[in-house]
């Protein structure tokens, strides 16, 4: 009663707060290099520049049902929150358990009418991928599906074609400084394969502007390489508390006509195509994106070398592809020189990182070298950097092989999605390089393989083949009333001992 007297006594007007095109509509932190975050500041005028210039591009109206993926700490949830509720549109929230597997993704997207769809690009990948593997369909209510956060693989884009013509698919890109998204490229299903050997990211938004540079801030031709400026109401008004790097990324507009006009380093390397798009070509630093997590690879080498058993260390990002079924994979590698005397494992190596950068930063593996290879002129040689062994990494645990059907069923499983050789069945599967992506390929083989849904927080509660084996064995006997094989092949755990 106290509380609907006090709900009674409120104003029963808008506060008075007056909001204007340049004040601060958030600030997102992302990833700087040498462990400094930088926080972004978004005004309201870009924000709303880019929710009416992306509503009109994706044709989202009031009759849509628009999925929201992405988590609130990423700013592509703007994308989904803002261009839905302008629109009329139906903002449809995601559970966990949903992107457990994609099976389940599809399934509740279907019961949802989900008509849009803005996944990043590693997701999407996952899910192409699935699609034929697993027998899968897409919902029917689906119309548009939108990419982004990293590099769409030309063959991705091909299968979708075949597979989803009448669904649009748009491939979009966007650094955070220039609010979300800044170009798109819509695939059209009638584009010739051979057409999207680079997979362009497009044409800028409405109101923003792109440049091709060069060094000096030359406009390059058509085809040659230079890196991407981008300029317009899109822009973000800085770095928080950082002058010095506001003013080094954003740089005043030698194009522009109105004063105070600037344009956003990018950092990224793209040409322009003849039909007037851009494809993205790399990073003109060493910034990469992996799984839409945009990773500064100077940060992880500097927590690396904070290490008292490393002397000397780089780190890349390698695209491998697994002998099982030729899919593509991003991964971070690190190549260490240890001091003398020393010589730590996977796992020494993946606690020390843990308590520096987050998961999603931590290499997949770790080869250690007695010299980094070197160039004519001094500098590392990268090309010169072997590829990982397909082996498994020194780990704290000893090996113990496979014991019973199942555990070999499931090892041999691991192998395939892990790329190793060999694998033991008390191994981690996060210690092995496994990631969530890699986690989900696997349910996915494992419930083909035995006819279970196993949860994906399982595997992150017991990332093992022994447990992961188990719960199989458990679930299998639940629903047939058999003996539960145990570890060891000459005892069984009849029904009458649970």
């Amino acid at each position: 009663l106290a509380d609907a007297d006090q709900i009674r006594r409120q104003p029963a007007t808008n506060p008075g707060v007056t909001i204007g095109p340049q004040q601060l509509a958030y600030v997102i932190y992302t990833s700087g290099s040498l462990g400094q975050p930088k926080g972004v500041l978004v005004e309201h005028r870009s924000l709303v520049n880019y929710t009416e210039a992306a509503r009109e591009a994706y044709g989202i109206t009031s009759s849509d049902r628009v999925l929201q993926f992405a988590s609130i700490n990423f700013d592509a949830s703007a994308e989904e929150i803002y261009t839905a509720l302008t629109s009329g549109a139906a903002l449809v929230l995601r559970s966990e358990p949903m992107i457990e597997t994609i099976a389940t993704f599809l399934r509740l997207c279907d019961a949802w009418r989900i008509s849009v769809l803005s996944l990043p690009t590693a997701f999407w990948h996952e899910l192409v991928a699935r699609l034929d593997a697993d027998g899968l369909s897409l919902p029917d209510s689906l119309c548009v599906m939108i990419i982004g956060g990293e590099r769409a693989l030309p063959e991705r884009v091909a299968q979708w074609q075949q597979t989803a013509p009448q669904v649009q698919l748009i491939n979009s890109y966007g650094p955070t400084e220039a609010t979300v998204v800044a170009t798109i490229f819509p695939v059209s299903p009638r584009s010739p394969e051979h057409d999207l050997r680079d997979v362009p990211i497009g044409r800028p938004l409405r109101n923003l502007t792109a440049y091709v540079l060069d060094r000096e801030l030359d406009p390059v031709p058509v085809g040659v390489p230079g890196e991407l400026y981008l300029g317009g109401a899109g822009l973000a008004r800085g770095y928080l508390n950082r002058p010095d790097l506001t003013a080094e990324k954003f740089v005043p507009d030698p194009f522009g006509t109105e004063p105070g006009a600037r344009l956003y380093r990018t950092g990224d390397l793209v040409r322009w195509l003849p039909d007037g798009t851009i494809a993205f070509l790399g990073r003109v630093d060493k910034q990469v994106k992996i799984r839409g997590y945009r990773i500064e690879i100077g940060e992880i080498e500097a927590a690396l070398r904070q290490s008292a058993a490393i002397s000397d260390v780089v780190v890349i990002a390698r695209e491998d592809r697994s002998p099982i079924d030729d899919q593509p994979d991003t991964q971070l590698v690190a190549y260490i020189i240890p001091h003398a005397g020393h010589a730590p494992t996977t796992s020494e190596l993946r606690s020390f990182l843990l308590t520096k950068l987050p998961n999603y930063m931590l290499p997949a593996a770790f080869v250690t070298l007695e010299r980094l290879p070197l160039t004519p002129s001094g500098k590392i040689n990268l090309r010169a950097l072997p590829a990982p062994e397909r082996v498994r990494p020194e780990l704290e645990s000893s090996f113990v092989g496979p014991r019973t059907a199942t555990e070999q069923q499931v090892a041999a499983l691991w192998l395939g999605v892990l790329k190793l050789e060999q694998v033991g069945i008390y191994d981690n599967f996060f210690e092995l390089g496994g990631h969530s992506l890699l986690a989900t390929q696997l349910l996915a083989r494992l419930r083909t393989t035995f006819q279970v849904d196993l949860p994906l927080r399982h595997l992150f509660a017991s990332p093992t083949v022994a447990s992961m084996a188990e719960m199989i064995d458990t679930y299998q006997w639940m629903a047939q009333g058999a003996a539960v094989p145990s570890a060891d092949p000459d005892e069984s755990i009849e029904e009458g001992e649970l």
